[in-house]
This record gives C-alpha cells, sequence and structure tokens, in this order.
C-alpha cells in the first residue's frame, strides 16, 4: 500500500481525486492523509465524497475513512467496472471535477459506460461544463478519446440541481501525442448563458467578450452563441450566468470562461473570459492552464511517449506530475519538464494501466 500526502502542493480536493484516479487505474491500494488539512474546513466535503464514493461504486474498491470531515482514507481498487451509473452530489458541488477524477478511469472500463450526475455545471473554481463539452472532449479527441456529453439543466451556485448524462465506449488504449504549440488560430467560438435572468445579461456578456477579441485578435471570426430561457420555461432552481470561449487553432483547441455574480456587471463576466483565453493564445501552448493540468495524467496513461505544451505550469499540474511519479515512477512512468515563461513543455513516458489490452 502507498502513502499520499493530502497536503502537497496546493493541498486540496484535486489531489485527493487525481490519486484515487491512478490508484483505480493501475489497482494501487492507497492511503491518503493530511485531506485537505489546510484548508478553512478541512477533510471531506460531500463533493469530495462524492469522487470517492463513485470510484469505489465503479472499480469495486473497499474504502475505510469515507464521512465527511475525514482526514484519512484508504481506498482499495478492484475490477474496472462498466454500465449505468447514477450520482448525485446533493450540492452545488462541480460535476466537472467529478468527471474530470472519473473519466480516465472509465476509458479503461471492461464494457460500454453510461453516467447520470445531478450537481453544480457552472459553480465557481472549477470548469464549466461548457468547457468539458468544447474544449476538454475535442483536445482529448487527439489521443483516441471520445465521449458523449449532454446538459439536461445547469446548476450555478448555491442551489445546485444540474443534470448532465454522460456515455462512453471505452478504448482500453491511449494514443500518446505531440501537441506542443497550437497553430494558427482558425476560429473563436462561445457560448453566453443566463438562466432566471433577464435575456440582456447573457447578450452583454457575449458583446463585451467579443469586442476585447477582436481588438486584440484583428481578422480572427468570433461567434458567441446565448442561451437563455423564458421565465415561465425557464427549469432551473436557481439564478446565475457565465460565459465559455474557446478558440479552435491548428492542432488543439483553447478555451476561457468567467461566471456571472451579485454584484459582478455582465460586462466584466465577457472581458474576463477573453483576457484569459488572449493570455494563453499569446503563449502559443498547445493547451490552455485548464487542460495543462488535466493533459499529464492523459499522457501518463498513454502507450508510449508523448510531448505536450501547456500555457501555465499551476500547482494543480505540478501536483499532478509529482503524484505520477511517486505512484507509478516505479513502472516505468518518467517525464521530462522544462519551463516555458509561465507555461511548460513536457515529454513523458506514459504506463499503460493494468487493464488495457
Amino acid at each position: 500500500m502507498k502513502t499520499v500526502d493530502g497536503s502537497m502542493g496546493e493541498g486540496g480536493g484535486q489531489i485527493l481525486r487525481t490519486a484515487l484516479a491512478i490508484s483505480s487505474l493501475y489497482g494501487i491500494p492507497l492511503r491518503v492523509v493530511n485531506i485537505r488539512v489546510k484548508r478553512a474546513k478541512p477533510g471531506l466535503r460531500p463533493q469530495h465524497l462524492t469522487a470517492v464514493r463513485a470510484l469505489a461504486e465503479i472499480t469495486g474498491a473497499r474504502v475505510k475513512g469515507a464521512t465527511v470531515g475525514s482526514t484519512e482514507i484508504v481506498f482499495e481498487p478492484g475490477k474496472i467496472r462498466g454500465g449505468d451509473y447514477r450520482f448525485d452530489i446533493g450540492t452545488a458541488g462541480s460535476i466537472s471535477l467529478l468527471i474530470q477524477a472519473l473519466l480516465p478511469v472509465l476509458v479503461f472500463a471492461d464494457e460500454n459506460v453510461s453516467l447520470k450526475v445531478t450537481g453544480g455545471t457552472d459553480v465557481p473554481l472549477a470548469p464549466p461544463i461548457d468547457y468539458v463539452r468544447f474544449v476538454m472532449r475535442e483536445n482529448l479527441k487527439l489521443m483516441g478519446i471520445s465521449f458523449n456529453l449532454v446538459v439536461h439543466r445547469r446548476g450555478h451556485y448555491p442551489r445546485g440541481g444540474g443534470i448532465i448524462s454522460l456515455s462512453i465506449s471505452p478504448t482500453r488504449k491511449i494514443r500518446p501525442t505531440h501537441a506542443v504549440f497550437r497553430g494558427d488560430i482558425v476560429e473563436i467560438r462561445g457560448i453566453s448563458h443566463a438562466v432566471r435572468l433577464p435575456f440582456h445579461v447573457a447578450s452583454r456578456q457575449a458583446l463585451s467578450a467579443r469586442k476585447v477579441l477582436e481588438e486584440n485578435l484583428p481578422g480572427i471570426p468570433v461567434s458567441i452563441d446565448l442561451e437563455h430561457y423564458h421565465k415561465e420555461v425557464d427549469p432551473h432552481l436557481g439564478p446565475g450566468s457565465g460565459i465559455v470561449l474557446w478558440a479552435r487553432c491548428g492542432k488543439t483547441v483553447l478555451g476561457a470562461d468567467s461566471l456571472g455574480r451579485r454584484g459582478k456587471p455582465a460586462e466584466k463576466v465577457g472581458e474576463e473570459a477573453a483576457a484569459i483565453l488572449i493570455e494563453d493564445l499569446r503563449s502559443g501552448m498547445a493547451f490552455d492552464r485548464y487542460m495543462s493540468d488535466m493533459m499529464p495524467l492523459y499522457a501518463a496513461l498513454a502507450d508510449g511517449v508523448s510531448e505536450i505544451g501547456g500555457a501555465k505550469l499551476t500547482s494543480h499540474a505540478e501536483t499532478v506530475f509529482r503524484l505520477l511519479n511517486l505512484l507509478v515512477g516505479d513502472r516505468g512512468f518518467s517525464y521530462e519538464l522544462r519551463r516555458e515563461k509561465d507555461g511548460y513543455i513536457a515529454r513523458i513516458e506514459g504506463v499503460p494501466p493494468r487493464t488495457s489490452s
């Protein structure tokens, strides 16, 4: 059994989710200690428990310590099983973060998988569900990973109530990728939404984003769709708004987002997302700051050597590299990491999981 210190790096819930995903993939019995001890409310919160219980159900794992407030758990995974699963986070906890924990594991399931998840689709400190749909999904196709995602209802903080369906046919083998630089920008797309709010909120977000993009990236086509619901037919539990932008480039897709909140002008929401996208595009790297966190794990699972370029070397990304080295470095995983301004270029020697064929 291996032990992971949950306080390493940024010390948040992502360490737990990533460590359990690696454990599930490689069949490594795991003890995670000091879970979120740096946080105001240490230990497992409901959204983290959902990931633990979901991975336990999918892998038939034996688990100890899976209770709210626990700062230590033991996780002993079994076989990765496909089928139909239903998970309710029970709060506005992020559905996207749950998908981050489950998706790499489901790629190696023994049969097709269908998920239905209830929780938050557009919440602070997590990728919005539109980012998963239009950025993450497109980039993972480079590695032979394909999944379908349908948003039935959005869920915003604090009420949640978002509902999504995800289906995936396991590939059981991930292709290595060589994507260091993004290539030329082809077009910029986006979706600006507002629920239980006036239509002009979605429109103003989009208009401000378009203005910033066209001023800074002249000649690049920009198209932003608006999503809004008439008051009488709006199925959402609470008000909320946001925008996700994505740039289709020669090799990859880069994205950015911003959420609305009480007292934050709609124009600020659009400007914020556009500024983040422009900053990451100017790095020239293949992946934006959010995919820069996610790609190292998938590259580690690939059957071969990958080369990737990230716009930001965040504490999340550094922690993922450290976790992979700790848990599967003795199985042949290795990496070379070179900083490039705020970002990085990495050469990663993958180690296919136990279930690959």
